[in-house]
């Protein structure tokens, strides 16, 4: 089959911007630290909409059972990011954050579109195919996870009145009950 002008062609899928490989019959025992350099702390700042990633190191523990790999270890990151509301940089640290995650062999018996029930110690699983695993995508992925999209800072309570902006509270269920005390 040739493509047309017309017709979409998907390039090959570009790497991780934080990629660590390793072969799962060479985990055992290993306890690798992994720090983010400049280059990949700005790709990954970019990735996550932060104003910046000023550090990312993880440390792990690996241990294999059979094709499944264990990864247990603690993430320490600090970054910059927008407050929600009034757009103020605020600054975030996270220490010995737990990361706990398992490779799993890709599974074949389902279809693409098909929906897929999860166990909640299936949760933290990351499917991989071939020999190598990524730990430098878990790690990025953990972080995400840590990072609150909806941040506000000290300010932002100023910038909602300023902008006429009920605060949340205002918009509760309960907020027309409120009225009808008679109280403020």
């Amino acid at each position: 089959m040739t493509s047309s002008p017309d017709t979409p062609t998907s390039g090959p899928t570009p790497a991780p911007e934080f990629s660590h490989t390793v072969d799962v019959r060479q985990v055992e025992g290993l306890a690798p630290r992994l720090e983010a350099n400049e280059t990949e702390r700005a790709a990954l700042a970019k990735r996550f909409g932060l104003v910046r990633l000023d550090r990312l190191v993880a440390q792990l523990e690996l241990s294999r059972k059979e094709r499944t790999v264990s990864v247990k270890g603690t993430l320490d990151a600090a970054w910059v990011q927008t407050c929600a509301i009034s757009a103020d940089e605020l600054p975030v640290e996270i220490s010995g954050e737990p990361i706990e995650v398992r490779f799993v062999p890709q599974l074949t018996g389902y279809a693409p579109d098909a929906e897929i029930e999860l166990d909640s110690d299936e949760l933290d699983e990351i499917e991989y195919s071939g020999t190598y695993i990524d730990l430098g995508e878990a790690v990025a992925q953990s972080l995400a996870l840590s990072i609150d999209p909806y941040l506000t800072g000290p300010d932002a309570e100023a910038a909602r009145a300023e902008a006429g902006l009920s605060s949340p509270e205002d918009n509760s269920p309960f907020a027309a009950l409120k009225g009808l005390t008679g109280k403020d």
